[in-house]
C-alpha cells in the first residue's frame, strides 16, 4: 500500500512524438528530451543547408532575411526541449510538496490526484496530438498570405524571396519545416495550457493555506521556482519574435522606430502566458490574509493585554525580574508573525520571477539595436569618445 503522503508522479511528457523520442533513445530518465530537440532541430536545418548548397542557393540561406529560418530550427527547437527537461520535475516536485505540506489536506487529496490522472490522459491523447500537427500543416492553407510577417515565417515571405520559384530547397522548409515548427510550438503551448487548467482545478480545492509562512504566499511559494524554469521556452519565443522582426527591418517592410511597440508588446505576451494565469490564486490569498489578520490580532490583542498586566502595570514587576523572561522573545515572534501576514502576497509572484521574465525575453531582442547602429560604428565612436577626440 501508498504512504498517506504519496501521490501519483505528474507529468505533461507523453504523447506521439515524446514515445518516438524514448524508442530512440533520445529521451533520458524520461524528462530529459534536450537530445531528443537538438536531434529534431539538426536534422531540418542540416537537409535544409544541404538542399540549399545543392541548388546553388547556399550563400542566400546565410543572408539576414533568412535568418528566421535558422532561429527556429537551431535556437527555438532546441529550447523548447530543453525548457521541458527544466520544468516538468519541479512541476512534479511542486505536486509532491503541496501534499507533503498539507497545502493540499488528506479531505482534498482525492480529488488532487483525480486532477492529476486526467491531465496524464490529456497530455498522453494522440487524438490532441494529431489535432495539434493538422493545425499546424492546415495554418497556411486557411490563413492569408500576408498574415504571418518575416520573410521566413509564410509561404508568401518565402516564395517572394525566391522570386516565386519552386525549388526543393523551398518545399522542404514550407512542406515541412515550418510546419513542424509550429507543430512543436502549439504541442508546447497546449502542454502550458494544461499546467493553468491543472493550477485552476488545483485553486477549487480546500486549501490548507498558512497565513504565517515565510514565503509570504500562504505556502503557495514554491510555484516560483516551477515558473523560473519556463526560461527556456520564453527565450525560444522572444528570439523567434526577434527573427521576424529583423526580417522585417532588413526587407523594407518594417521601419526600425516600429519596435517602440512592437517590444512592450512582447513583453506583455509574455506575462499574459506565463504569469498573469497565476491571478486565479488572488481569491484564496486574499481571503487567507483577512481570516489571519483577524485571529492573529486577536491573539496578538490578547497577548499584549496580558503582557501589558504581567510586566507592566504589576507593581511586583522589576527590571531584575524582566531579565531573560521568554515573554519578551514570544511578543517579538507574536510581531514578527502579524508582520508576515500583513505583508503577504496576494499573486503567487516575486520580484526574481519578474526580473527573469523580463530579462529573458529583451535579451534575444537585443541585438536588434544593430540594424539601427551597426557595431562597428558603435565600437568607433566609443573609442573616439575615450580618446577624447
Amino acid at each position: 500500500m501508498r504512504e498517506s503522503n504519496e501521490i501519483e508522479e505528474f507529468s505533461l511528457l507523453g504523447g506521439p512524438l515524446h514515445w518516438m523520442g524514448f524508442r530512440l533513445r533520445l529521451v533520458k530518465d524520461g524528462s530529459a528530451t534536450i537530445r531528443l530537440g537538438l536531434a529534431l532541430g539538426l536534422f531540418c536545418w542540416v537537409v535544409l543547408i544541404g538542399l540549399a548548397f545543392l541548388e546553388g542557393l547556399g550563400w542566400r540561406m546565410f543572408n539576414l532575411p533568412a535568418v528566421g529560418a535558422h532561429v527556429r530550427l537551431l535556437v527555438a527547437i532546441p529550447l523548447m526541449f530543453l525548457c521541458e527537461t527544466a520544468v516538468v520535475p519541479q512541476m512534479a516536485e511542486f505536486a509532491r510538496y503541496i501534499v507533503r505540506s498539507g497545502v493540499v489536506p488528506p479531505t482534498s487529496l482525492r480529488a488532487f490526484e483525480a486532477n492529476i490522472r486526467r491531465v496524464g490522459r490529456l497530455k498522453d491523447s494522440w487524438l490532441a496530438e494529431g489535432l495539434i500537427l493538422l493545425a499546424a500543416f492546415a495554418i497556411p492553407m486557411v490563413a492569408p498570405a500576408n498574415a504571418i510577417g518575416g520573410t521566413t515565417g509564410s509561404w508568401a515571405g518565402v516564395l517572394q524571396k525566391l522570386g516565386d520559384e519552386y525549388r526543393w530547397t523551398t518545399g522542404w522548409y514550407l512542406g515541412f519545416c515550418l510546419p513542424f515548427f509550429r507543430f512543436l510550438l502549439f504541442r508546447w503551448l497546449w502542454r502550458l495550457g494544461l499546467w493553468w487548467w491543472f493550477l485552476w482545478r488545483l485553486r477549487n480545492l480546500d486549501l490548507r493555506l498558512i497565513p504565517t509562512h515565510s514565503d509570504l504566499m500562504a505556502g503557495l511559494g514554491f510555484l516560483q521556482v516551477v515558473h523560473e524554469n519556463f526560461l527556456g521556452v520564453i527565450v525560444a519565443l522572444s528570439a523567434v519574435c526577434s527573427a521576424q522582426f529583423a526580417e522585417e527591418i532588413a526587407s523594407g517592410k518594417m521601419k526600425f522606430e516600429a519596435l517602440n511597440a512592437w517590444v512592450p508588446a512582447v513583453v506583455l505576451l509574455m506575462v499574459v502566458l506565463f504569469m498573469a494565469p497565476l491571478c486565479m490564486f488572488f481569491k484564496k490569498l486574499w481571503q487567507c490574509r483577512i481570516t489571519g489578520m483577524s485571529e492573529y490580532m486577536g491573539m496578538a490583542d490578547r497577548y499584549v493585554a496580558a503582557f501589558d498586566s504581567k510586566w507592566i502595570r504589576d507593581p511586583k514587576a522589576s527590571g531584575e525580574s524582566q531579565l531573560g523572561t521568554a515573554d519578551l522573545q514570544s511578543l517579538a515572534d507574536l510581531t514578527n508573525s502579524v508582520s508576515v501576514v500583513r505583508g503577504m502576497r496576494l499573486i503567487p509572484v516575486g520580484q526574481r520571477q519578474l526580473s527573469i521574465l523580463v530579462s529573458a525575453t529583451i535579451a534575444p531582442l537585443l541585438p536588434l539595436v544593430l540594424l539601427k547602429y551597426p557595431i562597428l560604428q558603435v565600437m568607433k565612436k566609443v573609442m573616439q569618445m575615450l580618446a577624447g577626440m
